[in-house]
C-alpha cells in the first residue's frame, strides 16, 4: 500500500513538474522576449540552432523569476554561447534585457562595435567577449557598470584610449590584451580596490609606463593592530615602457600578469566540455526557476502590498497549501482571539501560542506575536522605541527569508496575518520542543537522547543550512543558529528556525555588515568582534559548536565549563581532542553503547568548523557529507 502511495507522489510530482514547465514558458517577460529574438537572429544563433517553443529552453540561455510591478515573470539574466561559430554582431537590444547578470560570447566570430546600449544592463557582473573580432572603440559610458566583477574584451581588434576605465569598484580581472588600443593606462585603475588580475600585453600602441599588480605585505606592527587590514593589491608602475607580455609571477610575489597564449592555449582549443555543463545547468535552473514562481508568486505580491499599507487591511497572507483557506484564520482577527489559546514560549520577539487549525483535521499550529508599536507612541522612551523598532525590523527579516524558503529541515512559515497592534506569524506546531529544552531535560535525567537521534539531528540542521548557502537565491546566512533555534518534529527530525536575524546575500557580495550585535554568545565566530561581518563561515562556526553540544552533553553557558581553565567549551574541547583520553569530551549517558569513534568523528568535525581561521573552516555542503559518511 506504502509502495502505490509513493508511486502515486511520485506520478504527482512529474506532472506537476511538466505543468511548472509550461507555466514557465508562458511568463517570459514580453520585452526580455523581444529583445532575446532580436539579439539572438543579430548574433547569428537562430540561423544555425532553428527556434525552440521558448527563448528559456535554447542553450545558453538562462532565466530567473523576478518580480516588477507587483507581477512576477521570468526574466533573462544570463547568456552564455562559447564557441557557437557564431558570425553576426552584437544587437543594441541587449540594453532592454534590464535583469541580465552575465554576457559571456567567447571564442566566436562576432564583427561590429560594441552598442552603447550596453551600459542599460545595471546588473550586468560578466562582460565576456574574447577572442571575437569586435572592432572600434569600448563606449565610455561602459565604466558605469559598477557590478562588473570581470570585463574581458582580450583577443578582438578594439582601437581607441582606454578612457573607459573610469570606476570599478568590484572588479577582479580586467583583460585587454591582444587589441589595438593607444594611449596612455589611465591612473584611475589605482582606485580598483578589488582588482586581482590585469593584463594589457599585445597591444603595441600603448605608451607610457604599464601598471602591475602587486600583493601588498604588511609588516607584523600592522598586522596586530585591533581591526585587522584586508588583503587587497596595490597597483605600481613598470619602468619598462614597452607592453609586452611579462613572466608568469611566482606565487610569493603574488604578480598577476600574464603571457599572451600562444598556440598552444590558442582559446579555441579550451573548455571543449563545457556545452554538457551548461545544457545540465540550465536544465536544473529551468525547473528550479519554475517551482519557485509558482509557489511563491503569491508571496511577493502579499509582500509588496503588505509593505506598501502597512500590513493594514490587507488580510492574512497565506504562504501553505497546509492552509485551505483565509478563513481558518479568522480567530487570529478577533480581538480575544489568543485569549483561550495556550501559551507554550515567550522570546525576544514576542510570545509563542498553540493552537489547533479550524478544518484541519487535529492539525496543530503555533502562532507567534509580535506586538507593534503605535505610530504615533510619544510616549516612549528612547530605549524602548528602538527595541520596538529592532523587533519590527526583525519580523520583516522573518517573513521575508522564511515565507519564500521551502526544506524538510527548515521550519516553514504558513501564513502571515497582520493586525493594528500586532502581528502573527503561523508555523506548524513542532511537537517535540527545541533541541536546547530536550538537552536540559535529559541533563535533569527526565528524558533520553541517544547517539543515533543525535546523529540524525546533526545531519538534519547540516542539511538545511547547506541549503541556506547553495540552494537558495540569494544565499541566506542565518546569523544565530543554536540549539534553541533547532525545533524538533514528531520524528525527531531537526527544522532550523527563528530567520528574525537571517540575512539574504546577492551573488556579488559574500558576508553581511552590521553594527548590532549578531547571534548568541557561545556561538558566535571570533572574526565577527573583530570585523562586523557575518559570512556562511560564521554559521559553520555555529554549527560546530553546535555539534559540540550534541556530544559533549553541555550548553556553551554551563558552568562547568567556568571551572575549567579554558572557560570555553570550544577551547576545552579542542584540549581534551588532542590529549591522551579524548573519550572524557563524550556526554556519560552516551558511554558503553558502542559508537564512541563514531562520537569523535563528528567532535573532529566540530573542532574542523570552529577554527580560528574562517578560511580552513569546511563549508556547509563539505560538513553535511562528512557526517553522512559516518554510518550508525
Amino acid at each position: 500500500m506504502a509502495g502505490k502511495t509513493h508511486l502515486s507522489l511520485l506520478s504527482l510530482f512529474s506532472l506537476l513538474l511538466l505543468l511548472l514547465h509550461a507555466h514557465a514558458k508562458l511568463n517570459l517577460d514580453r520585452s526580455d522576449h523581444d529583445a532575446l529574438s532580436v539579439i539572438r537572429k543579430d548574433l547569428g544563433f537562430d540561423g544555425q540552432h532553428g527556434d525552440t517553443p521558448s527563448p528559456c529552453h535554447s542553450a545558453g540561455v538562462f532565466c530567473e523569476w523576478r518580480i516588477s510591478n507587483d507581477s512576477y515573470s521570468l526574466r533573462v539574466t544570463r547568456i552564455v554561447l562559447n564557441s557557437h561559430r557564431l558570425t553576426g554582431f552584437l544587437s543594441p537590444g541587449v540594453g532592454q534585457l534590464s535583469e541580465l547578470k552575465e554576457l559571456s560570447l567567447p571564442n566566436n566570430h562576432l564583427l561590429d562595435q560594441v552598442p552603447h546600449q550596453i551600459v542599460d544592463c545595471k546588473k550586468l557582473e560578466i562582460l565576456n567577449l574574447q577572442n571575437n573580432q569586435f572592432s572600434g572603440e569600448v563606449p565610455t559610458e561602459v565604466s558605469s557598470l559598477v557590478r562588473l566583477r570581470i570585463l574581458d574584451l582580450s583577443f578582438n581588434k578594439f582601437s581607441g584610449n582606454l578612457n573607459f576605465l573610469k570606476y570599478f569598484p568590484n572588479l577582479e580581472k580586467l583583460s585587454l590584451e591582444n587589441n589595438m588600443f593607444s594611449g596612455k593606462v589611465p591612473a584611475s585603475l589605482r582606485s580598483f580596490r578589488n582588482l586581482r588580475f590585469f593584463n594589457v600585453s599585445g597591444n603595441s600602441l600603448l605608451e607610457g609606463p604599464i601598471l602591475e599588480i602587486k600583493k601588498v605585505e604588511y609588516s607584523s606592527a600592522e598586522l596586530m593592530e585591533q581591526n585587522p587590514i584586508p588583503k587587497r593589491y596595490l597597483i605600481s608602475e613598470n619602468s619598462n615602457q614597452s607592453p609586452a607580455p611579462s613572466p608568469s609571477p611566482s606565487p610569493e610575489e603574488g604578480g598577476h600578469h600574464t603571457p599572451a597564449p600562444g598556440p598552444s592555449t590558442h582559446p579555441h582549443k579550451k573548455k571543449k566540455n563545457k556545452t554538457a555543463t551548461m545544457i545540465l545547468g540550465f536544465t536544473a535552473g529551468a525547473i528550479a526557476g519554475g517551482v519557485s514562481g509558482v509557489l511563491f508568486s503569491v508571496f511577493f505580491k502579499l509582500m509588496m502590498i503588505w509593505v506598501r499599507g502597512g500590513g493594514k487591511g490587507s488580510g492574512p497572507a497565506i504562504f501553505s497549501p497546509l492552509i485551505k483557506k483565509a478563513e481558518n484564520l479568522e480567530f487570529l482577527e478577533k480581538e480575544d482571539g489568543l485569549a483561550s489559546l495556550e501559551l507554550i514560549g515567550r522570546g525576544g520577539c514576542g510570545e509563542v501560542y498553540k493552537a489547533e487549525l479550524p478544518g484541519s483535521n487535529g492539525r496543530m499550529i503555533a502562532i507567534k506575536k509580535i506586538i507593534q508599536p503605535p505610530k504615533d507612541a510619544a510616549e516612549l522612551t528612547e530605549e524602548d522605541s528602538k527595541l520596538l523598532n529592532k523587533k519590527m525590523r526583525q519580523i520583516r527579516s522573518e517573513i521575508q527569508t522564511v515565507g519564500q524558503i521551502r526544506h524538510r529541515n527548515l521550519l516553514s512559515l504558513l501564513a502571515h496575518v497582520p493586525r493594528p497592534d500586532c502581528h502573527y506569524l503561523v508555523y506548524e506546531f513542532m511537537k517535540n520542543g527545541s533541541l536546547q529544552d530536550i538537552l536540559t531535560q535529559v541533563s535533569q535525567g527526565t528524558r533520553e537522547l541517544d547517539w543515533l537521534a543525535r546523529h540524525k539531528i546533526a545531519l538534519g540542521v547540516a542539511a538545511g543550512l547547506e541549503y541556506l548557502h547553495f540552494n537558495h537565491n540569494p544565499r541566506i546566512i542565518h546569523r544565530d543558529l543554536k540549539p534553541a533555534n533547532v525545533l524538533l518534529d514528531d520524528d525527531m527530525e531537526a527544522r532550523i528556525a527563528d530567520f528574525g536575524l537571517a540575512k539574504a546575500v546577492p551573488d556579488y557580495d559574500t558576508h553581511v555588515t552590521t553594527s548590532n550585535v549578531a547571534g548568541t554568545l557561545g556561538y558566535i565566530a571570533p572574526e565577527y568582534h573583530q570585523t562586523m561581518k557575518f559570512t556562511d563561515k560564521c554559521d559553520i562556526y555555529s554549527f560546530g559548536v553546535l555539534l559540540g553540544v550534541l556530544v559533549i552533553g553541555r550548553l556553551p553557558s554551563d558552568n562547568f565549563f567556568q571551572d575549567t581553565p579554558e572557560m570555553s567549551l570550544v577551547k576545552w574541547m579542542r584540549n581534551v581532542m588532542t590529549s591522551e583520553d579524548p573519550n572524557r569530551a563524550i556526554d556519560a549517558k552516551l558511554m558503553g553503547n558502542g559508537h564512541e569513534e563514531k562520537m569523535l568523528l563528528v567532535l573532529k568535525i566540530a573542532c574542523f568548523c570552529t577554527l580560528d581561521d574562517p578560511k580552513q573552516r569546511p563549508n556547509s555542503k563539505d560538513v553535511r557529507c562528512m557526517l553522512a559518511q559516518i554510518t550508525h
